[in-house]
């Protein structure tokens, strides 16, 4: 939603606003082509080989434990990609409808962190990428290079990020098939059971595949607001799940195949150029170009979360266009100074964090899928969401607060981290279920507490149409 005074122009000029019936447009299929493009890239394989890396599993269970995975994960992120076309609304500005307007502050918080240290990784391997294919380049000024491109696509917004995705489908796909035919030539039935199971490390990849998805919910709405109410909730749904499990599935098994026959601590990247022989430059290339489109997603969706934060004590302030350019490149800057004074370690640090997300995503992603399909069936007073007192949703929704915390408290015994191990988790051999136990505690305290159901239900079309512009 443009701010008075704004002259059109190729930047998107919406922010966190509701989106008028009259501007909707898109196709659903470019929900797909979105979610599985945006997953072939670095990050994702390099995930990957942690299957056999870190959890040492044999190639055949890590594929089994990355696909399972992420057909549960999957299933979150399109829950909430669904959303979009009936809301209009970016994703972090619903919770507003759950929580209360400041107690939505603490899940949109989780949700920046997320968005700029995916932004920040993925400048760290975008440097590496281009250094590797040109070493006359040096990292900082790769990363600099990189992020600036993501950081512009960020801006220019919702349309160009989707064309991106739908021109480099082919390309990427292509890419991928071409790197899995010419990996899998090399495996032997030696190779690809080399290593073995455990329950431990399976459980592990499994739960990596699920949070991969769990973390990208948080902005799936973003993707999706712009399409019309009437595609409905089943076509958005399958699209997203289809695109995110197979592209990202894909990925990760990528990965893990680049280091399954592997000197142990090879780089699965440098594994991955060194089996397309001749390719390889245009393949790093590829990967180069999409990491910047996959990165545009993470500013983009950073600097909505910091709209809403701000916007939660500026009720009157509706920004647009001006305000995503002037924070995207905030975002930009600090990033790149992480970026470039800590490439060695950030990511491997990065990837521990976001496992450790699980604690506060689970919860989140719970109340967030119960009170849209279960309470609310999908109806919502948007004009509540930018009023000062929260509208019909009020400040704070204590009922809902309780059960997100409850939802995270009672996963500390089954948490296994660097810092922590829980009781339950140390006499279960380490596994970490906490965040299959999570759902289920939230979820009933949610729905028993009745938080969704002190609000009335309205019309979102037609209340947000008249009063939200």
């Amino acid at each position: 939603m443009a701010t008075p005074g704004e002259a059109p122009t190729a930047i998107e000029a919406n922010s966190i606003g509701f989106v008028p019936l009259a501007e909707r447009h898109g196709r659903v299929r470019d929900l797909f082509t979105l979610w599985f493009t945006t997953n072939i890239a670095p990050l994702p394989v390099v995930t990957g080989a942690m299957a056999i890396q870190v959890f040492g599993l044999s190639l055949g269970w890590s594929i089994s434990a990355i696909i399972l995975g992420h057909l549960v994960g999957a299933l979150v992120l399109a829950a909430c990609s669904a959303q979009g076309p009936q809301m209009g609304l970016a994703q972090m500005i619903q919770s507003r409808g759950q929580f209360g307007r400041y107690g939505a502050l603490l899940v949109v918080t989780f949700a920046t962190l997320l968005y700029v240290g995916f932004f920040t990784s993925n400048i760290v391997l975008a440097a590496k990428s281009v250094h590797a294919l040109v070493p006359g380049i040096g990292l900082p000024v790769g990363a600099i290079l990189c992020a600036a491109a993501a950081a512009g696509i960020g801006i220019l917004g919702y349309n160009v990020i989707h064309l991106l995705n739908r021109v480099g489908i082919w390309f990427m796909g292509l890419g991928l098939l071409y790197a899995a035919f010419r990996l899998a030539d090399g495996l032997s039935a030696e190779i690809v059971w080399r290593g073995g199971f455990t329950m431990v490390g399976w459980f592990a990849m499994f739960s990596l595949g699920a949070v991969w998805h769990i973390s990208y919910a948080c902005y799936t709405s973003d993707y999706s607001r712009y399409l019309p109410p009437s595609v409905g909730i089943r076509g958005p749904f399958l699209a997203s799940f289809a695109g995110a499990a197979l592209g990202a599935a894909a990925s990760f098994i990528l990965g893990a195949m680049a280091v399954a026959g592997a000197p142990v601590g090879a780089d699965p990247m440098t594994q991955v150029s060194g089996a397309v022989g001749a390719l390889a430059p245009i393949l790093m290339l590829l990967f180069i170009f999409n990491i910047v489109s996959h990165n545009a997603l993470n500013i983009y969706g950073a600097v909505l979360s910091l709209i809403t934060m701000a916007q939660t004590f500026l009720a009157s302030w509706m920004p647009g266009r001006r305000a995503r350019i002037v924070l995207s490149v905030l975002v930009l800057g600090a990033c790149l100074v992480v970026a470039t004074t800590s490439a060695d370690t950030f990511v491997p640090r990065f990837i521990g964090f976001v496992i450790g997300l699980m604690v506060v995503l689970a919860p989140w992603a719970t109340i967030n899928i119960i009170d849209f399909y279960v309470v609310r069936k999908g109806k919502y007073d948007i004009a509540s969401f930018f009023e000062a007192d929260g509208g019909v949703y009020g400040r704070l929704n204590t009922k809902a607060a309780i059960a997100y915390l409850a939802g995270i408290a009672v996963q500390l015994p089954f948490l296994t981290s660097s810092l922590y191990t829980g009781p339950f988790a140390s006499a279960i051999g380490g596994l970490d279920i906490g965040w299959l136990v999570a759902p289920i505690v939230t979820g009933a305290l949610y729905l028993g507490l009745g938080a969704g159901n002190t609000q009335r239900r309205v019309n979102i079309a037609a209340h947000a149409e008249a009063t939200v512009r």
